[in-house]
């Protein structure tokens, strides 16, 4: 482990967080302090439309190993994180997310580890109780889902909660995607790997700013950053489809060179146009999922603004 002036950066985006913000302080810095290793602590505030900046700077005054990055507007958490990694100083960084529900706790469990020689150490969630019936079934699929058909494989129940050592964030680092999850980043580098198990504690205060839908496009990200099987699927129901026409088309000339023509049936006829206009738009929605991907990738924007530093 190379010496550096800081030797553990906590890196936390908030949002709407006013809440959480002096309870987090006091439970974070309770562990840091615990280690006896220089540390600090990177809040990213995301553009929130509360008091959570002016918390975080009253948090700065009682404790001075804190910096804030704040962003010009809210840009979204994987942006967030992005920020707060490119601002860390220490040879061993830790995203942590501000409600408290990955508990401070683990960085004692991570720092060890890290001295061991691991480049990353994960956090794996062994007990969801705290989780709603709806999001444990869709978590559990969008891993299962994810995993089967990406090229990069997410490790069941890991959120961003881990460490990873400085060679891991410069690698990171040269990634050049300005639409990132963070996620499957952190999966496709790789390293030298562990896993530390934890129960998922509930939310101590404020309420989540993560909903249904945004889940789903989270996990829309997910999937399209990691793979091009959905485009090869629809390669494979279109000749699919087009087996069957033609041999239901095949079936139809026969018939009337046999028995003659019958009176046309309009029923059948529409739901063969509609079936068939419903796999085209659903083909052409996946299709341009990936180029909207790739028409955000081309303007080469960068993924998060710096309004000021404190």
């Amino acid at each position: 482990m190379h010496k550096h002036e800081i030797a553990i950066s906590i890196v936390c985006p908030f949002f709407n967080e006013e809440d959480m913000v002096d309870l987090f302080m006091k439970e974070i810095t309770a562990v840091c302090y615990e280690l006896n290793k220089p540390f600090e602590i990177v809040c990213v505030n995301d553009g929130s439309t509360d008091n959570t900046l002016s918390k975080l700077l009253q948090a700065k005054e009682a404790y001075s190993n804190i910096t804030i990055i704040n962003l010009s507007r809210n840009f979204g958490k994987e942006a967030a994180l992005t920020a707060g990694l490119d601002h860390a100083k220490g040879e061993a960084i830790i995203p942590i997310d501000a409600d408290l529900q990955d508990p401070p706790e683990l960085i004692k469990n991570f720092v060890p580890r890290w001295e061991e020689g691991y480049d990353v150490v994960l956090a794996k969630r062994v007990d969801r109780s705290s989780d709603s019936i709806a999001k444990k079934i869709t978590a559990r699929l969008f891993y299962k889902l994810h995993n089967k058909i990406s090229y990069t494989k997410i490790p069941d129940n890991v959120g961003d909660c881990r460490l990873i050592t400085r060679k891991v964030l410069n690698a990171i680092q040269e990634l050049p995607e300005n639409q990132r999850f963070m996620k499957g980043i952190f999966a496709w580098v790789g390293f030298r790997t562990t896993v530390v198990e934890y129960k998922r504690d509930n939310r101590k205060a404020g309420k989540t700013s993560f909903y249904a839908w945004k889940l789903w496009n989270f996990a829309l990200d997910g999937i399209t950053s990691f793979s091009t099987i959905p485009l090869r699927i629809w390669l494979y129901i279109g000749m699919l489809v087009s087996f069957l026409t033609f041999v239901y088309g095949g079936f139809i000339v026969l018939r009337t060179l046999i028995f003659g023509v019958d009176v046309p049936g309009y029923a059948s006829l529409l739901t063969a146009t509609l079936f068939l206009g419903g796999i085209q738009l659903i083909g052409i929605g996946i299709l341009g999922e990936y180029i909207g991907r790739i028409y955000m990738q081309s303007k080469r924007r960068p993924a998060y603004i710096v309004e000021n530093e404190y």
